[in-house]
């Protein structure tokens, strides 16, 4: 048996298609309307010596009743912003590079879903961790690092000081590896040639505000530098015992008893004997 399909007529057709896009097209800004609406403070820069900063969020419509609202810091709570109010603040007491970052105003409703504005608290990259210096024989691998705060998170690069100028690092020999995460790059060095690798490295750091960069001495010590103390004690004891054997050579002749003077000696100390032997006979 055969299913029999019913077609509507060209016009109903028409008329159905236009009335389908009718209701969509209405349908949208009823949903847009009732979506919560939040008014939320501009953008922010940090710089030196700021006053505190107050981030604001106000929720101006609501479709459903409240649940909580409370402050988010780059995409983790902040303890203690919890409240069950419209209108919520959070402040920056004492500004600095390290409570940069984007910040979240969330509210949560009974039954709709949640709502959020976003607020960026920018500031210059401010390194805040690196080696000074890195002491290594030749032949071992070296390891310099940066760490920073600041945000937006920076672009990093090394440089290497060659013919007092900055040049930046390229792995031409295959010896260097840069690893670079939002906040913090590592420089590696494998294989350390005392010819070629000592010296100054910088890491810089980059972002939409400014840069910075702080530099980090690499040493590298030849292969014998681990008998150099052995060798130095070595030396010692080698002077000290030219030292004994050029005085004892030096030594004054009056200072040397004389040969025929100790045969006189033990004479003198011979009839000295006998003469006591015979006063006691």
């Amino acid at each position: 048996m055969m299913a029999r399909y019913c077609s509507l007529p060209p016009a109903a057709a028409a008329s159905l298609s236009l009335l389908l896009v009718l209701m969509a097209t209405s349908l949208g800004p009823v949903a847009a309307q009732n979506e919560p609406k939040i008014n939320n403070s501009d953008h922010v820069i940090i710089v030196a010596n700021m006053l505190p900063i107050d981030l604001q969020c106000n929720l101006t419509f609501s479709p459903n009743s409240l649940n909580v609202s409370f402050w988010k810091k780059n995409g983790e709570e902040i303890a203690g912003t919890r409240r069950n109010t419209t209108n919520t603040e959070y402040r920056i007491a004492k500004p600095k590079a390290d409570d940069s970052g984007w910040y979240q105003c969330m509210f949560y409703f009974l039954s709709y879903p949640a709502a959020n504005a976003t607020i960026e608290v920018k500031a210059a990259p401010e390194i805040t961790g690196h080696k000074k210096s890195e002491n290594k024989n030749e032949g071992q691998s070296a390891l310099m690092y940066c760490k920073s705060v600041g945000y937006p998170h920076p672009e990093w690069t090394w440089t290497k000081k060659v013919d007092d100028r900055f040049v930046e690092i390229s792995n031409s020999t295959g010896r260097f590896f840069i690893s670079t995460r939002e906040n913090y790059t590592e420089l590696s060095i494998v294989n350390l040639e005392i010819e070629m690798d000592p010296g100054e490295y910088q890491c810089n750091a980059t972002n939409s505000i400014n840069s910075t960069y702080v530099t980090t001495i690499l040493r590298v010590r030849s292969h014998l530098a681990p008998l150099w103390p052995f060798l130095g004690i070595l030396a010692e004891i080698i002077i000290l015992v030219v030292i004994i054997v050029i005085y004892e050579k030096r030594k004054r002749p009056d200072e040397v008893p004389d040969a025929g003077q100790m045969k006189t000696n033990s004479t003198n100390n011979h009839k000295d004997k006998n003469l006591r032997q015979r006063n006691t006979n």
